[in-house]
């Protein structure tokens, strides 16, 4: 009986086509994306500014063209902030100058102005900032803003923007129909107009006293600066 010479490891084997290792690869990717997008929409809510001094509001949502003002009445330095809640560059802005901005707040040098934008995603948006104009309606606007800036890889979806209100206390019936109903809309397309027509054309945007900074200026030590430069 003859046996073969054939090297086994030079057998041929059969070849997976390209074609299915793309659609493998490409499904995989898929799943991997609707879990991530789940666990955004998902995940809990744990807030960290609970107990933070939490500014007046000087001038509320619903005032056409105007923007949320808090701090203390009399001071001699405004900050505007024009600022999109899904914008990863007002996120950024968020984690480097929150803190010497609320200093500002908190010792009566400055007061901060919110302008609320909503172009960086049209639904997460209008959706946030609505949430924030509901917030600020109940004296909790920094808290909020930090809060969303805080996690940032949230989608902040309704459910989950009611239930950060919740842990900050602001849970009531009115905040959840206003969360859910958009109902301060009219207010945020207010706000959109009036910052077009200051020629704002994107987020972050800072104007301190009137002067807008310029991009390289637009972290603490420019802001401070500029604050300074009118405050002493």
């Amino acid at each position: 009986m003859s046996k073969s010479n054939t090297n086994p490891l030079l057998q041929h084997k059969p070849r997976i086509p390209p074609g299915v290792i793309v659609v493998v690869v490409l499904v995989l990717a898929l799943a991997a994306g609707v879990g991530v997008q789940y666990y955004r929409g998902h995940s809990k809510v744990e807030v960290s500014s609970n107990g933070r001094p939490e500014p007046a509001v000087i001038t509320g949502p619903g005032t056409a063209g105007q923007g949320v003002k808090v701090g203390q009445s009399g001071a001699k330095v405004n900050i505007d902030l024009y600022l999109d809640f899904r914008c990863p560059h007002c996120a950024e802005f968020e984690e480097d100058t929150g803190a010497t901005i609320d200093k500002l707040v908190q010792d009566g040098t400055a007061t901060l102005t919110y302008w609320p934008l909503q172009f960086v995603n049209k639904d997460a948006s209008p959706r946030t900032a609505n949430a924030f104009a509901a917030a600020a309606a109940n004296g909790k606007a920094l808290s909020f803003v930090s809060e969303l800036y805080g996690d940032f890889s949230k989608s902040w979806t309704t459910d989950q923007l009611i239930e950060l209100g919740n842990q900050l206390g602001i849970g009531d019936a009115k905040f959840q129909d206003a969360v859910r109903n958009g109902t301060h809309a009219s207010w945020l397309e207010s706000v959109g107009k009036a910052a077009d027509e200051r020629g704002v054309t994107g987020t972050p945007t800072v104007f301190v006293n009137g002067q807008q900074l310029p991009g390289d200026q637009l972290n603490a030590e420019g802001v401070q600066q500029a604050v300074d430069a009118i405050a002493s």
